[in-house]
């Protein structure tokens, strides 16, 4: 997978074992505009991953070698692009799980191509677009530091590595501070799509972003959940 530094197109790696189906997914997303990959082994995938650095990971949950679960979960320290899941329509279980390795996303199988377009799309933008000038672009509450022109963020002077769908959420809240998000209003704003009242995506980074800043999760003074009403990013304390 290689391009050109002239050549802006988003390269995606799409990680499927269903030879088939990757190539008439990959003819697809061609036609429209990007840079599409095949690799059909988990395994080999990690090393690919790793190496390549696609600007995106499309990843089946079943794979051969090491499934779609532990692939993510091995190149999460060695890659920061967003990875978008597979998973079978009823396995609920597939998609928390892969959120909680660190995917960004998840599509249900079978997958409508506009549909999975319309995630990719999404997500390359969340990850690529610039930050506002008119928002302020550095947020430090105590001892947490959130950078945006970096997308880092620093607890005690310690770099926190975040996968690139939780930082999102977290810069929402910070930068939301002292006001209640609804579950509904942080969906569209993250995904640009309605909250059907069920997905869980949400309330796993949470759970996960919480001991990143130093929130107890049992007792959480940073992030507080406000019931019924969603979520609030508490302005003062540590």
């Amino acid at each position: 997978m290689t391009t050109t530094e002239e050549d802006n197109t988003p390269r995606i790696l799409i990680v499927e074992d269903d030879e088939r189906l990757a190539v008439l997914t990959q003819d697809y997303l061609v036609k429209n505009g990007l840079e599409v990959a095949i690799e059909t082994d988990g395994n080999r995938a990690i090393r690919r991953i790793v190496n390549e650095q696609p600007d995106m990971v499309v990843l089946d949950v079943m794979l051969p070698g090491s499934d779609g679960l532990t692939v993510c979960r091995e190149v999460r320290p060695h890659y920061q692009n967003p990875i978008l899941m597979l998973t079978a329509r009823t396995e609920d279980m597939d998609q928390v799980l892969g959120l909680e390795m660190g995917a960004d996303d998840y599509v249900a199988k079978p997958a409508q191509p506009r549909v999975l377009l319309a995630r990719i799309r999404a997500l390359l933008r969340r990850s690529e677009n610039a930050p506002s000038e008119d928002v302020p672009q550095r947020l430090q509450f105590g001892e947490l530091v959130i950078d945006n022109g970096g997308r880092s963020v620093h607890l005690s002077d310690e770099l926190v590595d975040f996968t690139s769908a939780e930082y999102d959420l977290l810069w929402l809240l910070a930068s939301n501070a002292g006001r209640i998000l609804s579950r509904e209003d942080i969906f569209e704003r993250l995904r640009g799509i309605e909250y059907d009242g069920q997905d869980r995506s949400i309330d796993v980074r949470i759970s996960r972003i919480r001991p990143k800043i130093g929130d107890d999760p049992e007792n959480p003074k940073r992030i507080k959940t406000v019931r019924s009403k969603g979520y609030l990013f508490v302005k003062e304390g540590n």
